[in-house]
């Protein structure tokens, strides 16, 4: 028997940190810190999250208790424009749900169905589809989530080991070896921000990315303030020998897991990320997202020199609102947040 909570002040705090400890598939996005986080971007977007808690009978205790096996955690993107946001409303399911162990498929389908089907309070909280976005193998649960109108959508996500800095850094290819070397020898360095205004010169770089080669859309800079503040990422940068910054990356640090949310700049990023994963025994560099298969994508083959493992987890997609997707995959082209 299991019971569903659609509140997040009936999910217990301690049960989640447990689930998060114990499950084969949790990633930081699903943690009670990347929720906090979520509520403090209310502007720019609505924080969704369900969980289904399993009542147990304990014959040594001779009692009923409750175990929490799955939260299902996304936020739906807020636009200031209402034209804009009705058109590209999308619900985010960052590193797909958490689920326990041994999940009941009717719990697992009673926490995506409630997922898909929570109120809220105005239709431009309401996205027009839902996107998980798995960092982890969920094909043990595909026909449970085809099953709750889920399709699946193959995706790659990449991995670098980093607990054994000499064999991570073999696996780098030549050409990036002699140019990171290049960049050190040069007086380039890697720091963490330590102002606000080290930020907003990153999220410059970065929105100057997005806007001439990337062409999506990208949060504003209270977003990345906003995870700097409350520490629930790391903002590492690059400084020339002039100490003008050139780049860095945007990295939220959870389930010995770092992860490469927003990059910019060349090589020396990159590197970054993998060199303060060693220094801080954080066991995995997830590099969130390399593309389709068979659909040609530089970025991924950029990723590649330097050693990542390919792994194909997949999205699964719930399109509450057709016509409107359509519509939408046009408009996402053409906005930006």
């Amino acid at each position: 028997m299991y019971n569903l909570v659609n509140q997040i002040h009936g999910i217990s705090l301690e049960a989640w940190r447990r689930l998060m400890d114990t499950s084969p598939v949790a990633s930081w996005f699903q943690s009670p810190e990347a929720y906090d986080f979520y509520c403090g971007l209310t502007e720019m977007m609505t924080p969704q999250v369900v969980a289904v808690v399993r009542e147990e009978w304990s014959e040594s205790e001779s009692e009923r208790g409750k175990r929490l096996v799955g939260v299902m955690l996304g936020y739906t993107t807020r636009e200031k424009s209402h034209v804009r946001q009705y058109f590209t409303r999308r619900t985010i399911v960052i590193g797909g749900p958490l689920l326990a162990d041994d999940i009941q498929d009717a719990e697992l389908e009673a926490l995506l169905k409630a997922f898909a089907h929570t109120e809220k309070q105005d239709i431009l909280t309401q996205g027009i589809y839902i996107e998980t976005r798995n960092f982890n193998d969920y094909s043990r649960w595909k026909d449970v989530f085809i099953r709750c109108g889920y399709d699946y959508h193959s995706h790659y996500d990449m991995h670098i080991a980093c607990t054994n800095q000499e064999e991570m850094w073999s696996k780098i290819h030549l050409s990036k070896q002699r140019a990171i070397r290049k960049a050190l020898a040069e007086g380039q360095q890697v720091a963490e921000a330590i102002s606000e205004n080290e930020v907003r010169q990153f999220h410059t770089l970065l929105s100057q990315l997005y806007r001439t080669k990337v062409h999506r859309p990208l949060f504003p800079i209270e977003f990345f303030l906003r995870g700097w503040h409350t520490k629930a990422v790391k903002v590492l940068i690059i400084k020339d020998k002039c100490g003008d910054i050139t780049g860095g990356a945007f990295c939220p640090i959870g389930c010995n897991t770092i992860y490469e949310w927003y990059i910019v700049g060349n090589i020396m990023p990159t590197f970054a990320i993998m060199d303060y994963a060693c220094n801080h025994q954080i066991e995995r560099f997830d590099l969130m997202g390399a593309g389709e298969p068979n659909v040609p994508y530089g970025v991924r083959d950029f990723k590649a020199q330097f050693g990542g493992e390919l792994k194909e987890y997949g999205r699964f997609v719930h399109v509450a609102h057709p016509c409107l997707y359509a519509i939408g995959k046009i408009a996402m082209k053409l906005f930006t947040i």
